[in-house]
């Protein structure tokens, strides 16, 4: 007799039946074949401790026959049963009161969470990519109002709750306060909904290692029991309303790695004595920061991202980037930065992406290392600056990897960025604004517009402008937005 059964993606149409005869099975998994239709009784044996049918269109009985009187559901401690079309929450749950583990996302589960879903034993409970609409499932005479703000809300009871995800939901109304009280939360993804209000305090979660609540409507200032997270590696409030100066307070933070303000309304200047000693991310897009521009509280040798476009940013450039050595995307776009072209950023190995358009830019680009240029850039927009001059060809040879895809990097399907946080980027093509969620590695775009480039060689990129196929054969692989056009 068998104890565990694994014939994940085993292309499977139906419950296999000789599964009627296991009557040891303690964990089965049946996840990402092409089962269809309602699970039969016979699956449900009494052993069983771990049941996987994620990525399969399945059902489950509204109500057992007579016939099947006798018949109890076994008391599982881990179920998964993401992508399965679900449209409610599965009602033999309410027997489950020893379920650890519940992972329910990319269904189609509307409306309410019944409170029997909220089981004291749950340690892992993901949602995400649902329409559900409430945390709390209203008894009669219960206001939406009061139930927020009583104390006997069902997610309270979860004092061993490890990891929620419930992003990407319709979910509105304040962020409980006891997210912030439980001990063991090491993982709290609300992003995509509708929250507003404060953010909780999160004085006692100090396990917590990824916090990411973007995409909400949440204002005020970031809360300063944050500091006191000593676990965390991933902030993301980006997309809200929140209403403070940078929190240079998170520098103590021994594992923040990631740090997402960005299309808040977070304000002032950005000098610091300290530095941030792990950061890898910084995306402060879309506020209203202003001043001088600073990068001296980062960690050069650690930096990965750095956008920090759509502020009141001014000055130069700080050279200190040249150090910035596993850089792979700087964008500085929209703000006041005058400058002269950062010819000194071309031997960075790793830069990708360099976005420096609507700014205060000058000079001209004939100076250009063409045997070392910029080796991995594939995306570079300059545009709506002051650069003028002759723009020599050179130029344009010198980026190498805009010219030399390969077949086998066309074939790839790899994204800037990694698993906590992808890179994200905005194209203008012809005056349409394209964003990219995600950036693949093998995009390419070159936009020169709106300066005031002469000569023979704006002659030459008109030609190539209207010429599509030799700019794509002779010099750029098809597929890449060239935007050259002069003023």
């Amino acid at each position: 007799m068998l104890a565990d059964l694994d014939l994940r993606s085993c292309n499977i149409s139906a419950f296999p039946e000789f599964i009627k005869t296991q009557d040891k099975l303690v964990d089965l998994d049946l996840s990402n074949n092409h089962i269809h239709g309602v699970v039969p009784n016979w699956l449900w044996k009494s052993s069983l401790s771990s049941l996987h049918l994620s990525f399969n269109v399945i059902d489950f009985p509204k109500q057992l026959t007579l016939s099947d009187s006798n018949f109890s559901f076994p008391m599982l401690r881990e179920l998964s049963l993401e992508s399965c079309n679900l449209s409610a929450f599965p009602e033999f749950l309410k027997s489950q009161e020893n379920i650890g583990h519940l992972e329910l996302s990319n269904n189609k589960i509307s409306g309410a969470i019944p409170n029997w879903v909220w089981k004291k034993s749950l340690r892992v409970l993901n949602l995400a990519n649902n329409h559900i609409s409430s945390l709390d499932q209203l008894l009669p005479n219960q206001s939406s109002t009061s139930s927020q703000t009583s104390l006997a809300r069902p997610i309270c009871n979860l004092s061993q709750l490890r990891n929620f995800n419930a992003s990407h939901n319709n979910l509105s109304g304040k962020i409980p306060n006891c997210l912030g009280k439980m001990n063991d939360l090491y993982l709290l993804d609300l992003q995509g909904n509708n929250f507003s209000g404060m953010l909780p305090k999160f004085s006692k979660a100090t396990h917590l290692y990824i916090l990411k609540v973007s995409e909400n409507r949440l204002e005020g200032k970031l809360p300063r029991s944050l500091a006191e997270c000593t676990q965390l590696e991933v902030l993301d409030v980006g997309n809200n309303k929140m209403n403070d100066t940078f929190p240079f307070w998170l520098e103590k933070l021994p594992y923040l790695t990631v740090l997402i303000l960005r299309e808040n309304r977070f304000y002032g200047q950005m000098k610091h004595r300290f530095v941030f000693p792990t950061l890898d991310v910084l995306d402060i897009a879309s506020n209203q920061f202003s001043g001088e521009l600073s990068i001296d509280f980062l960690q050069p040798t650690r930096l990965r991202s750095l956008k920090i476009g759509g502020n009141k940013l001014e000055g130069k450039l700080s050279r200190s980037l040249a150090n910035c050595k596993a850089l792979e995307v700087l964008d500085l776009g929209n703000n006041m930065v005058h400058d002269t072209f950062p010819f000194w950023l071309e031997k960075l190995p790793s830069l990708k992406v360099l976005i420096l358009r609507a700014n205060r830019f000058y000079g001209t680009i004939t100076k250009f290392d063409t045997k070392h240029g910029f080796p991995k850039l594939r995306i570079l927009d300059i545009a709506s600056n002051n650069f003028s001059g002759d723009l020599s060809i050179e130029f344009l040879q010198s980026l190498k990897a805009m010219m030399q895809l390969t077949n086998d990097d066309k074939a790839k399907l790899d994204y800037i960025g990694e698993n906590y946080y992808q890179d994200s980027v905005t194209i203008f093509n012809k005056g349409i604004e394209l964003f990219y969620e995600k950036i693949l590695t093998t995009l390419t775009c070159l936009d020169l517009s709106n300066n005031s480039f002469h000569g023979r060689i704006s002659e030459e990129i008109q030609m190539l402008r209207e010429d599509s196929s030799t700019a794509y054969n002779s010099n750029f692989p098809r597929g890449t937005e060239l935007v050259l056009q002069p003023t």
